[in-house]
C-alpha cells in the first residue's frame, strides 16, 4: 500500500505519501488510518516517525485523532480555507462583503443556468422545501438563513458539476455571516423570497436564461441590502 522509506526526515515522507492519497481521492473524509504499529510496518519506520507524521497531518488539518478510536481523515483543509476567508471578512468587513457579492455574481448566475437544464426531481424538491421553509420563517433569522443556504447549495448540486458544490462550499460559512448581517434590513427576507421563488420557477420550467436573470436580480438585491446593513452598523 505504501512505499518503504529511506531518508533523514522520515516523517515528512510519510506525510507526503498520505497527503498524495488524500488528494487523489484514495483516502476520503471519515476513513480511518491504520494504527501507529501498522503504519510503522507498512512504511518500515519507527513508531516515533509515524507519530511525528500524524502530528504534522493534524497541524495541516488533514486528520483528526479521536481518543480511544484512532486517526481519521477530515475535511479540515476546507475548514482552514473557510477560516482564512472569514478572517479576511473580519479584518475588512466592508471590502470583504463587497468582494463576496462580486464572487457570487461571477458564479451563481451561471450555476443557475446549469441547474435549469440539469436539475433532477429530487434536487428540485430540496429547493422547493427550502423556499417553503423560508416562507414560514420570515421572522426567524436562524431558520431562514439555514434554509437560504440549503437552497443555494441545492442549486450548486443541481449543476451536476462535481467541482461546483466544492467551490460553493468554500463560501457557505461567509454566506451565513453575510445573511445574518442583512436579515434585519427592513423587508430584506421578503425581498429575498421574491427572488428565490422566481429562481425556483425558472428551474422548474427548465428556462436557463430566466434562471440566470432571476439570480442576477437576487444578487443585486443582496448587494443593495448589504450596503444598507453596512451603513446602519456604522452609526
Amino acid at each position: 500500500m505504501y512505499e518503504a522509506i529511506q531518508a533523514e526526515r522520515l516523517y515528512e515522507k510519510i506525510v507526503e505519501q498520505i497527503e498524495r492519497r488524500i488528494l487523489a481521492g484514495e483516502l476520503k473524509v471519515g476513513d480511518q488510518l491504520p494504527s501507529e504499529r501498522e503504519l510503522g510496518e507498512q512504511f518500515r519506520v519507527s513508531r516515533t516517525a509515524v507519530r511525528e507524521a500524524v502530528k504534522a497531518l493534524r497541524e495541516k488539518r488533514f486528520v483528526e485523532v479521536r481518543p480511544g478510536r484512532g486517526t481519521f481523515i477530515t475535511n479540515g483543509t476546507l475548514q482552514a480555507a473557510r477560516d482564512s476567508l472569514s478572517l479576511m471578512m473580519k479584518i475588512a468587513p466592508g471590502e470583504g462583503s463587497r468582494d463576496l457579492v462580486e464572487v457570487r455574481e461571477m458564479f451563481e448566475p451561471e450555476i443557475a443556468i446549469l441547474a435549469a437544464t440539469r436539475a433532477t426531481k429530487e434536487q428540485i424538491a430540496v429547493m422547493r422545501a427550502a423556499v417553503e421553509t423560508m416562507e414560514t420563517a420570515l421572522d426567524n433569522a436562524e431558520t431562514y438563513i439555514e434554509a437560504d443556504l440549503d437552497f443555494h447549495l441545492a442549486l450548486a448540486e443541481a449543476s451536476q458539476n462535481s467541482l461546483v458544490p466544492m467551490l460553493i462550499d468554500f463560501i457557505v460559512a461567509l454566506l451565513r455571516e453575510q445573511r445574518a448581517s442583512i436579515f434585519f434590513v427592513n423587508g430584506g427576507p421578503q425581498r429575498g423570497q421574491v427572488h428565490h421563488k422566481r429562481i425556483l420557477d425558472a428551474i422548474i420550467k427548465q428556462d436557463p436564461l430566466a434562471a440566470r436573470e432571476a439570480m442576477r436580480a437576487h444578487l443585486r438585491q443582496v448587494r443593495d441590502d448589504s450596503a444598507i446593513s453596512a451603513k446602519t452598523s456604522s452609526f
